[in-house]
């Protein structure tokens, strides 16, 4: 088990472009980045296989940070792996083999690692037809920024677009000293449907998730509050406590 942690958290890290610590999700929790009740949907649908994707335009907003700690919550035998120009056409050759979750670590046309765009970004999206699990990030405020770049601009079935089930969109209040961050709004998509408006910070949530398993959910709630108190905060010993859960729980695919 410590192996595959470590494997995992190091996979992680290479999503890491600013230095530091890496946050968990307890301490975006106690940053306000979301609460108790988001924080226990997210965890029950990722857990459950959900590929997701986080946006916000502004640099410095947050995608990667919270893309990264909600990895965290994939099921317990899945395994993290950077999606390159390359990973992406050895999965598509072969199908998904073994449980997977592809990072790009962002919809881009940089020329930076696990950036993706155009062909290989529409290559990446159908590897969700072959039971990959996806996660990534963009530059985008809403629902119709993330469309009209993926699938506008380079050219993705709307099918593979709504294969994302999640998509969580960040907001930045105060100055450069004084930020906060948030999620603002959170889709659910189902079955190939378009997405629909699950979440809304000032309001909650706005529309019952048909795909959520209500009592998973709230083991899921209890299990976080029980150690949001501070005390654990690394990647390394979320996962661990993530991958007890899992293991004590059996409810993970």
């Amino acid at each position: 088990m410590d192996g595959v942690i470590r494997d995992h958290c190091k996979e992680l890290e290479r999503c890491n472009q600013r230095g530091g610590r890496m946050l968990s999700v307890f301490d975006l929790l106690k940053a306000g980045t979301l609460d108790l009740d988001l924080a226990g949907y997210l965890m029950a649908r990722i857990s459950r296989g959900a590929s997701f994707m986080v946006g916000a335009n502004p640099g410095g907003a947050g995608k990667t940070t919270v893309m990264c700690a909600l990895l965290n919550f994939v099921p317990g035998e899945v395994v993290l792996t950077a999606a390159t120009e390359t990973t992406v056409q050895k999965f598509l050759q072969r199908g998904c083999v073994a449980p997977t979750c592809l990072i790009c670590h962002e919809i881009g046309a940089g020329p930076y690692f696990g950036y993706l765009w155009g062909k290989d970004l529409r290559e990446y999206c159908a590897l969700g037809e072959q039971g990959c699990m996806l996660a990534t990030n963009l530059h985008a405020d809403d629902l119709d920024e993330a469309r009209s770049q993926i699938c506008v601009e380079n050219g993705v079935p709307e099918k593979h677009f709504a294969a994302f089930q999640l998509l969580a969109f960040l907001r930045v209040e105060g100055g450069w000293s004084s930020s906060r961050r948030y999620i603002d709004k959170v889709y659910t998509s189902g079955d190939g449907s378009p997405h629909r408006l699950v979440y809304e910070r000032t309001k909650g949530f706005q529309a019952v998730d048909d795909t959520l398993d209500t009592a998973y959910y709230e083991a899921c709630r209890r299990f976080l509050g029980q150690h949001a108190d501070g005390s654990i905060r690394t990647i390394e010993q979320t996962r661990r406590l993530v991958a007890d859960f899992f293991a004590a729980d059996g409810g993970t695919p």
